[in-house]
């Protein structure tokens, strides 16, 4: 075996070219700055290696390099991560963003999708059958990521969450192995893999089960700033009451330029983002009481294509801003917690945003123990992010997220979305598994005892 590649050795990358057909990046190559770049520019690190894998046998091999040079190895699909867990310092990058195959079968209404693909991706592709799964609320996320973290988004409270849905993966494990997780085989990784983030190996497919979704009624409803308390207070009764047709987040946010009017550029607003997946004609009826609580300043919701909702935030969050975000799951809204976020409601910066996201209806229907998504009796899913094109503003909307999350935690259900979490700490990733942490760490055991995949949201193993 070839020495170390921490001696920084051409031996050992030689070595690895002879079985890995995907590019291999270093440094010193051409392109380097542009390959280690993630989605969230307030993370800037600088790996050692970077293996742009093609196919399985380039991530067997790629995770066989990495355990036995001894490798810091972080795991890349979307590079949506805000935490920044797709990259490491002076490790190895594992880099899935090649594998962007997608076959649907719309007999049997799934899909199998590889890691590298987004969700713009897998809409374009299902969509053509008019079809979907559930997934997030901006189509550049990474499949990989936002499925392991447990997944939720506008057909949550139809159709559960994005592992609700998942029938199988195929897992390269610490040691090599390629297996199969589902409810049939290895069914403890299948349940680990459903929200235990990407602790137990690299997935390199994913089969998800589709639904009828074609056409949505779907859009924005904006109330001055100054309506949050009334709004939210009317918004924690209606929505668990609303028929699970109808979805829709709450937000405060800063109106952006086109396509809004321009007397609103630049307001301070709290609305709500709808998607309703029944008739048309209805929508209005629906909509009624949000018009009745509180004057809109603004409103469009018309029908449209799934996709072009799932891309709708896609050009105001493109890849490079400065991300800082803090999550949580909220079982109810007190009227003590409306006070606190009647207090940091005028956003920072005009990116910079805070969403209440509904993960009521069928995410309920699941059990607390059926997989490891450990809050199924939450009825939001909250994340305060701060966000900016501008490196300069990165104290500033950190501190604002922070502050803004400690005056809301004490109102929490305790833990959060993996998803949603920067780099937060052991204590924090042990609250949001709650009572499955212990059976994670005896399934980190079983199939990673050595903690190889820990630059991640870390479950360690059981000892």
């Amino acid at each position: 075996m070839a020495t170390t590649t921490r001696d920084g050795t051409d031996e050992a990358i030689e070595r690895l070219r002879e079985e890995h057909r995907g590019e291999l990046i270093r440094p010193e190559d051409p392109g380097y700055d542009e390959a280690r770049a993630i989605y969230n520019g307030m993370i800037d690190r600088h790996p050692r290696l970077i293996a742009r894998c093609g196919d399985v046998a380039d991530v067997i091999a790629a995770v066989n390099f990495g355990r036995e040079h001894d490798l810091e190895t972080a795991i890349r699909s979307g590079g949506h991560n805000g935490a920044g867990l797709a990259t490491v310092d002076d490790g190895l990058v594992i880099d899935l963003s090649e594998m962007t195959g997608i076959r649907v079968d719309p007999g049997a209404e799934t899909v199998h999708v590889e890691p590298g693909c987004t969700w713009g991706d897998v809409d374009h592709a299902t969509h053509a059958f008019g079809l979907a799964t559930v997934s997030g609320v901006i189509s550049t996320t990474g499949v990989g990521g936002l499925t392991l973290g447990g997944g939720h988004g506008y057909l949550s409270r139809k159709y559960g969450l994005t592992i609700d849905n998942l029938l199988s993966a195929d897992v390269v494990l610490a040691d090599g192995r390629l297996v199969r997780a589902s409810e049939d085989e290895h069914p403890d990784l299948f349940w680990a893999l459903r929200g235990g983030g990407g602790n137990f190996g690299v997935v390199t497919s994913f089969e998800f089960r589709l639904h009828p979704v074609e056409t949505v009624v779907a859009g924005p409803l904006f109330w001055p700033i100054e309506e949050l308390g009334t709004t939210m207070k009317w918004y924690r009764e209606w929505l668990p009451q609303a028929p699970e047709d109808v979805y829709a987040f709450y937000l405060t946010a800063e109106v952006p330029g086109d396509p809004f009017p321009e007397e609103l550029h630049g307001e301070k607003v709290c609305g709500l983002m709808w998607c309703y997946l029944g008739p048309e004609d209805r929508i209005d009826e629906l909509m009624e009481p949000a018009r009745d609580v509180a004057e809109p300043l603004f409103e469009h919701v018309d029908a449209m294509p799934y996709p072009a909702l799932q891309g709708m935030f896609d050009d105001l969050y493109p890849p490079g801003d400065q991300w800082y975000w803090k999550g949580d799951f909220v079982d109810e809204l007190t009227d003590e917690a409306i006070a606190e976020h009647e207090r940091f409601a005028a956003v920072p910066t005009p990116k910079s945003t805070m969403h209440l996201y509904p993960v009521d209806g069928a995410v309920h229907r699941v059990g607390e123990d059926e997989t490891a998504w450990s809050y199924r009796e939450a009825n939001w899913s909250m994340v305060i992010a701060g966000v900016d094109a501008d490196p300069a503003q990165r104290d500033r909307i950190a501190d604002w997220a922070r502050d803004y999350w400690a005056a809301l935690h004490p109102h929490s259900a305790g833990g959060s979305y993996v998803n949603f979490m920067m780099d937060e700490g052991h204590d924090r990733v042990r609250a949001t598994y709650a009572d499955n942490y212990e059976r994670l760490r005896e399934v980190k055991a079983r199939y990673d005892p050595d903690n190889f995949f820990r630059v991640n949201q870390n479950v360690e193993p059981a000892t």
